[in-house]
């Protein structure tokens, strides 16, 4: 596959059965790369980053989580996040080797748990991508409340364009709001968000329940694999002290931060996103 070849489709089977819908850049022998993103996104969110990891050897597998993109959603409405974790532990099973798990804030969190509870999932290392083991409770508060936005949805693509502007400010706003369709299903003569809004009950009980922090860095330390922690230089969401106190807890976690990045690292920086990754997942293929 060349660098410019469209990815292609993939379905797996997450737990309980449900569907979940991947894309895939890359050969089938290139070492595989999960692509997790965050609540409220889809797949598409790593549409640049995939193409260019898969030009620099690797195989990058970038899913739409349950309830989000064109996956399956959660037919009781429940979205713990346990079930995000189990699906990934499912992913990594039905790929024949082990992977880098690269997640994005909640795909962040479900890859920690995923590879550091018991069944551990079987990878290589983990790239955690702005999040850690507390949020600050602003920026969390400041996604929920674009995701509870609108919930009557857009007249039309540029309208929704607008609407993450004003969520984004620091990202320059596209030329062509088309791109953001992949992001939207059509709903009567409406534009909606492309994940099932039953998630944000599930959400909103998740700042930082009691305990949480805790089992979270156990899940990091008992994971017993390289961890990359990527945090944005201008994050709302992971505090520098924060970051700090993680790699303090966890032997083999290191930071790194991208300058001028928000939450959405790739998103918001995405040259500077790979300048900080690629050299860790090099340093894994010489280790070995």
């Amino acid at each position: 596959m060349t660098a410019g070849a469209p990815p292609r489709r993939r379905d797996f089977v997450g737990h309980g059965g449900i569907r979940l819908a991947a894309d895939v850049w890359g050969e089938g022998s290139s070492p595989p790369l999960v692509l997790l993103h965050g609540g409220g996104q889809t797949r598409h969110a790593w549409d640049r980053t995939g193409p260019r990891l898969a030009a620099l050897g690797w195989r990058a597998i970038a899913p739409d989580l349950r309830g989000h993109g064109t996956s399956a959603w959660s037919a009781d409405g429940d979205y713990a996040l346990d079930l995000f974790a189990e699906d990934v532990r499912a992913i990594t099973a039905q790929l024949g080797s082990r992977p880098v798990l690269i997640g994005a804030s909640l795909g962040g969190l479900a890859s920690l748990l995923a590879a550091g509870e018991a069944p551990h999932a079987a990878i290589r290392a983990l790239v955690l991508v702005d999040v850690a083991h507390r949020p600050d409770p602003r920026g969390f508060r400041r996604i929920v409340a674009f995701m509870r936005g609108h919930p009557d949805g857009f007249a039309d693509v540029g309208e929704a364009a607008a609407a993450v502007s004003a969520h984004l400010p620091r990202r320059p706003r596209p030329s062509d709001p088309e791109g953001l369709r992949t992001n939207l299903r059509r709903r009567g003569d409406r534009w909606v968000w492309h994940w099932d809004p039953r998630m944000l009950d599930c959400f909103e009980g998740r700042m930082d329940p009691p305990g949480m922090a805790e089992r979270l860095l156990g899940a990091a330390r008992h994971a017993d694999v390289p961890i990359l922690l990527v945090r944005g230089g201008v994050s709302d969401v992971v505090r520098e002290d924060v970051a700090e106190q993680f790699c303090a807890r966890v032997p083999r976690a290191r930071r790194i931060d991208v300058l001028d990045a928000g939450h959405m690292v790739a998103g918001d920086r995405n040259d500077h996103f790979l300048d900080a990754i690629v050299p860790f997942l090099e340093s894994l293929e010489t280790a070995e």
